[in-house]
């Protein structure tokens, strides 16, 4: 079986630096980038970022000559791990396979908001996420509809939304925030 590939699998390789020390810090600065947007929002400091991926300023600038173009890459590096988390799952039974994928989709939301906001308007990579988002998880929930577990009167569209205001609440823990979840899913299963 091969590998489906994602448009915005194509960005985030070719954003990637070839060098290996220079990888390791591009990788370094999504990371620390992610983790610091999810604590502070789209107010996070750059100088904090390179800080935490144990690099100087200056290699942030190289690798992102621009705030935007850090969410922009941030997002697109979630977006195409997301997508990754689709194929990891898929040969799961319909149901558990679509569930799996939520709940990545559900931690994701977390870092989007953040970045979301900064990222006002459309863009090219966007698109492409939105796209890649919408090839990796749409043909799970078709799979789980196809096998009678998920109601066929809605669409991928609405299901993403559902999940999305869900993850956008707060919540005093992630076990209350999977609990929420479960239940809404609950009402999308149509076999218990």
């Amino acid at each position: 079986m091969t590998t489906p590939s994602f448009p915005v699998s194509a960005i985030v390789a070719a954003q990637r630096p070839h060098r290996k020390d220079a990888a390791r810090n591009f990788d370094a600065l999504l990371a620390a980038a992610r983790e610091a947007f999810a604590e502070n929002g789209a107010d996070a400091s750059l100088e904090d970022i390179a800080r935490r991926a144990g690099v100087g300023i200056g290699t942030l600038y190289r690798n992102f000559p621009t705030r935007r173009a850090l969410f922009e890459s941030v997002y697109a590096d979630e977006v195409d791990a997301l997508c990754q988390a689709a194929v990891e799952v898929a040969d799961r039974e319909p149901w558990e396979a679509l569930t799996a994928w939520l709940d990545r989709f559900a931690g994701y939301m977390v870092t989007k908001r953040a970045v979301r906001e900064a990222l006002e308007g459309e863009s090219e990579i966007l698109g492409a996420c939105r796209d890649s988002m919408y090839a990796a998880g749409g043909p799970l929930f078709e799979r789980a509809q196809q096998a009678g577990e998920a109601r066929p009167d809605m669409d991928f569209g609405d299901l993403l939304r559902m999940v999305a205001g869900i993850s956008a609440t707060q919540f005093s823990d992630d076990e209350q925030r999977d609990r929420v979840l479960a239940i809404a899913l609950d009402g999308v299963r149509t076999r218990r």
